[in-house]
């Protein structure tokens, strides 16, 4: 088990490069120049227009042959050291990044963890009961297809200009602060609820198909039809089912938490939630190198925490793998 996870941890590491050196490359790649994006903002007259120009190149180290950043780029990850955002400077990037993780965690992580519980227990029973099946399926179909955008736009314009029950713009009022007072914290739940639902209600038709499929799946496999054959109850047979089933859905599980870092950048626009991937947005439209590359670095992390995470887990759960494992060091 321990060659096990010391292989899997070597991939990682060597997915982890090629990741975060393509991630460096990307921006880079993109079309304009965000040195000049940000000195338009600052500077009205063309001489010190130059001037700042050609001192921003060699602050942000771009006036360096492509092969130094890149050496530069390595040494400053390892620092801890993202750089400073060009989209918002003087702001360094992983101050950005710390005060955006909060707002997409609070919707994002209840809006996914919510809908596989919820979803899974839905698919499990329609899989189970004919007439919840034959209703509910054409239900999860539409649901599920739904893009988050239009969702988002549907419940702003029902819920925030049709009823005006809640806000439809910001993680709170622009009026306040954020502090402890139970007022602050009605108003950013207020401001929270749109964008969790419009994420919860789509997602939880994608867990419900997956599990009902994977269920009725499982029940038609060899093993049930043995195990019928055999006698065995019909509660112990769909318990061996679900365990199966549920497997899959916690690789999906946590290859969609492993992503949470990114945010929904359809949700967070159209409520102009500040979360991740709202930045994100902003720094590809800003052209700002240091701040999309500090983004999907995390991203990167993530995603890869989360398959390592699963790893692990599915070693757990899953004795199939433990014997194979036990089998092999033999």
């Amino acid at each position: 088990m321990l060659r096990y996870l010391i292989k899997k941890l070597y991939i990682y590491i060597l997915t982890f490069f090629f990741a975060v050196t393509i991630d460096w490359l990307i921006p880079r790649f993109m079309p304009g120049d965000p040195i000049l994006v940000l000195v338009s903002r600052f500077s009205g007259l063309p001489e010190s227009a130059k001037v700042m120009y050609g001192y921003l190149i060699k602050a942000f180290g771009l006036d360096l042959p492509l092969w130094k950043q890149y050496l530069n780029f390595w040494m400053a990850i390892f620092k801890g050291d993202l750089g400073i955002s060009i989209y918002l400077y003087p702001k360094p990037v992983l101050s950005v990044i710390a005060q955006a993780i909060p707002y997409t965690l609070v919707v994002l992580l209840p809006s996914i963890l919510l809908s596989w519980i919820v979803g899974n227990y839905i698919g499990a029973a329609a899989a189970r009961h004919r007439s919840l099946d034959s209703s509910m399926l054409p239900v999860f179909y539409i649901i599920t297809s739904i893009p988050y955008m239009w969702l988002g736009i549907l419940l702003a314009w029902a819920f925030g200009v049709l009823l005006g029950i809640f806000p439809i713009a910001g993680a709170y009022s622009f009026s306040m602060r954020p502090n402890w007072s139970w007022q602050f914290v009605a108003d950013f739940l207020k401001h929270w609820i749109l964008p969790f639902l419009s994420l919860f209600i789509v997602q939880i038709g994608g867990w419900a198909i997956g599990m009902r499929n994977l269920i009725i799946y499982e029940l038609e496999a060899n093993y049930s039809r043995y195990l019928e054959a055999l006698g065995a109850s019909e509660g112990l047979i769909r318990r061996y089912a679900f365990k199966n089933a549920i497997l899959p859905q916690i690789t999906g599980l946590a290859l969609q938490l492993g992503t949470i870092v990114a945010g929904s950048i359809a949700t967070e626009v159209v409520f102009a939630y500040p979360g991740m991937g709202y930045i994100l947005l902003q720094g590809i439209l800003n052209q700002d190198y240091f701040l999309v590359q500090g983004v999907f670095l995390f991203i990167i992390i993530g995603v890869l925490l989360a398959n390592f995470l699963v790893d692990i887990l599915y070693m757990i759960v899953d004795p199939r793998i433990r014997l194979g494992l036990g089998g092999e060091n033999v």
